[in-house]
């Protein structure tokens, strides 16, 4: 009740450290506004827009679209594209379902008074586990072999090497 009648008060305190007079609370009447003119949601002046939009013309050209060979993203094949979503969904999904079903194996054995499994034991479990799913998102991806033509071996390591080669190859280029 006593917070109730404090914001009822129209003039509050702040106390602040002021060099000269420490001990002195400043009086704060201040009224905050909400000022409608955020800096991404208003439109430039037609000058600055008119030299945005010259200078986008210079650099893409007179027409307007981008040159074709200055494009330096290929787009991934299909069949590439599917070979890394499959690969992701086994070395993600195998070590989260095996994380899952040690919990409810783990529970199980609790109940039925079989084994008291310390918390501890769980906890890493899960942690090894649910953290080898997250590195199956990335392995999953650089294992798989990105040529479309080739088809890869079946766990990936050599794909893996070539990929992470090459992929911290073009990053230094």
């Amino acid at each position: 009740m006593k917070t109730l009648t404090f914001v009822e008060h129209p003039l509050t305190y702040i106390s602040s450290l002021s060099p000269l007079n420490p001990t002195t609370p400043k009086p704060h009447n201040k009224i905050w506004r909400v000022h409608a003119k955020a800096k991404g949601f208003n439109r430039p002046p037609a000058n600055v827009q008119q030299e945005k939009i010259a200078s986008l013309e210079s650099v893409q050209g007179k027409s307007g679209e981008r040159n074709a060979g200055n494009n330096d993203d290929d787009k991934i094949p299909d069949v590439v594209f599917g070979r890394i979503i499959r690969r992701i969904l086994v070395y993600f999904g195998v070590p989260l379902v095996t994380g899952i079903v040690l919990l409810g194996v783990f529970d199980v054995l609790k109940e039925q008074h079989v084994w008291n499994v310390p918390i501890w034991f769980a906890f890493l479990t899960t942690f090894i586990t649910f953290g080898a799913s997250a590195l199956g998102i990335a392995y999953g991806t650089l294992s798989t072999s990105w040529d479309a033509e080739r088809k890869g071996s079946l766990l990936g390591f050599e794909e893996a090497q070539r990929n992470w080669t090459e992929m911290w190859k073009e990053d230094e280029e």
